[in-house]
């Protein structure tokens, strides 16, 4: 199964990610590459952090599963090779999942909001991006969850990160289920 988080930045997709990775040993993360500069707070292992050269290489070697420019940037997601029996998990932006579904209709597609735009915009201004950043990401955030409402196959308010951790597993495991019991 391809399972893809996707929502605004600062929705927290990087921690609920993390969180369902902990909290399940059948999710395999399949690490994207972008052109970006790491935030202050990244670790770098969010991303592999690439030049521009590099990545447009790859897109031209058809490395990626799905790739976008978003905010100046190029994000992109290597074509998946998870352990067996193990499911992948996206965390990626919209066009990205627009193209994954474009290549494996059955992708399970989960949108991730914030529960308010000031608690988004507090959450983008606590992870230490500039101001014209936090600005530009506002700025694209309502036609970001507009497009991911059209695309989604469910939608988890992130208004505390167990819980809605916890409303993802449930849907997997309900999908799980379903797709072992013969038709």
């Amino acid at each position: 199964m391809i399972v893809v988080l996707i929502g605004p930045g600062g929705v927290g997709k990087g921690t609920v990610a993390r969180r369902l990775l902990e909290r399940d040993g059948r999710l395999w993360l399949s690490r994207s590459w972008t052109t970006r500069e790491p935030r202050p707070t990244e670790t770098g292992e969010e991303y592999f952090f690439v030049t521009r050269e590099v990545f447009e290489s790859a897109i031209a070697n058809d490395f990626f599963y799905e790739w976008a420019q978003f905010q100046g940037n190029l994000y992109g997601t290597p074509v998946p090779h998870p352990p067996e029996g193990r499911d992948v998990l996206l965390e990626i932006e919209v066009e990205g999942a627009r193209q994954v579904r474009e290549r494996q209709s059955d992708a399970v597609i989960v949108l991730l909001t914030a529960p308010s735009m000031d608690q988004l915009e507090e959450r983008l201004r606590g992870r230490g991006d500039q101001e014209e950043h936090v600005r530009r990401r506002l700025e694209s955030t309502r036609g970001e969850i507009e497009a991911g409402r059209r695309l989604a196959d469910y939608v988890v308010v992130n208004d505390d990160v167990e819980r809605a951790s916890g409303e993802i597993l449930s849907i997997l495991e309900g999908l799980r289920q379903s797709r072992r019991v013969p038709s």
